[in-house]
């Protein structure tokens, strides 16, 4: 499909679709956790309550900081049913309003409290668990680098399948197996020659000890100078990495760990840099960047894209074919990307021909099937 002609954007009125599932069956079950994580005071019980009754945007109280940007991003759906507005919009809509409801950026005790944290907690890994990761990351330094490499994106791509003491000797096969899209060797190429390279965090706690890893190696090795790592900057989408996910993770490393005292320098240096923005809490596509975020990621070597969510903020969250380039549909983008994604919706661009006729039916969203792609 020609991307200047792009498809409809994903809405999730189809009852029987991904996307309705969401809304009907995930945002329930992830305010009940919350409900029983926190002992929230009746008014936030009662609007998180009002938020599953009632699916109707609407704008932010008058009080939100952000009730202006709100308005302006609401307009052409306030008054409509959630699964009648653009998928993507509605979810980050539903996280904005989960926000609000548990005061998370109103004046008061539960100002700063992040809603999801006890998950969140619950899903650090353990010091054994560093520890093995250490000892794993010592044996692949007698690796070739590119073996080293290799093993490290496959981590970094797989997140909680992957093994995170790195015994990959055994996984790693597997985990190629199951890439429906492999730039991997242009994705190196890319970080051979110094510079800067923007990481975009997905998820906290397991999912970010093989991202921390692979941020290690690429400053240890040389293959970049510095290295951003872009956050959130508030609680969204339950497991998305924060700032102060970054730091409890780095604290857990025991302390005698190389990797955990060469990242904790690395930040004191600068050559690791943490970054956020408020576009990443934001009903917003990278086709709209801010131009802060866009003159950083246009200076950038190379920006790494991680997870689901930023590949649907990439490439747009629409019905496309799955043999649309991913060139052609990323070429608005500030400078060279990559993807590095397990697939979880139903977004799919850059497939080579007669390759999902090969796939299971239920392959977009089982997270049993990843992509790495490199536009650059």
């Amino acid at each position: 499909m020609p991307v200047d002609a792009p498809p409809p954007r994903i809405r999730s009125d189809d009852p029987a679709s991904f996307a309705a599932s969401v809304l009907r069956d995930r945002h329930p079950a992830i305010v009940a956790r919350v409900l029983a994580d926190l002992p929230l005071p009746a008014a936030a019980r009662d609007g998180l309550a009002g938020l599953l009754q009632d699916p109707t945007v609407t704008p932010l109280p008058r009080d939100a900081h952000d009730h202006e940007d709100w308005d302006r991003w609401g307009e052409p759906y306030f008054g409509q049913s959630m699964f009648e507005v653009p998928f993507l919009w509605a979810e980050n809509y539903f996280y904005r309003r989960l926000l609000h409801a548990t005061g998370y950026h109103e004046p008061g005790p539960w100002r700063g409290i992040d809603p999801f944290g006890p998950q969140k907690a619950a899903d650090l890994p353990g010091e054994d668990e560093l520890r093995a990761v250490q000892e794993s990351g010592d044996a692949l330094l007698h690796l070739p680098e590119d073996e080293q490499a290799s093993a490290l994106v496959a981590a970094a791509l797989w997140g909680n399948r992957a093994d995170l003491g790195f015994q990959l000797a055994h996984g790693l096969a597997q985990a190629q197996a199951d890439l429906v899209a492999d730039d991997t060797e242009l994705l190196w190429k890319r970080l051979a020659g110094g510079g800067t390279v923007c990481v975009v965090a997905d998820n906290a706690g397991r999912e970010l000890l093989p991202d921390l890893v692979l941020i290690d190696f690429l400053l240890r090795a040389g293959r970049v100078r510095r290295v951003e790592l872009h956050v959130k900057p508030a609680p969204y989408f339950v497991s998305d990495a924060l700032t102060a996910d970054v730091l409890a993770e780095l604290r857990r490393f025991p302390a005698d760990s190389a990797i955990g005292r060469r990242l904790w320098a690395a930040l004191r240096a600068g050559t690791l840099e943490l970054v956020t923005d408020p576009f990443y809490c934001a009903p917003l596509e990278f086709a709209q960047l801010p131009a802060g975020l866009a003159a950083r990621f246009g200076a950038a070597t190379l920006t790494i894209l991680k997870g689901d969510l930023n590949y649907r903020r990439l490439v747009g969250d629409r019905s496309w074919a799955p043999e649309t380039s991913f060139a052609d549909v990323t070429g608005y983008f500030p400078g060279p990307v990559a993807a590095l994604r397990t697939v979880k919706s139903d977004v799919v661009v850059g497939l080579a021909a007669g390759v999902e006729e090969r796939l299971p039916a239920s392959w977009r969203t089982s997270g049993a099937f990843a992509m790495v792609q490199v536009r650059g």
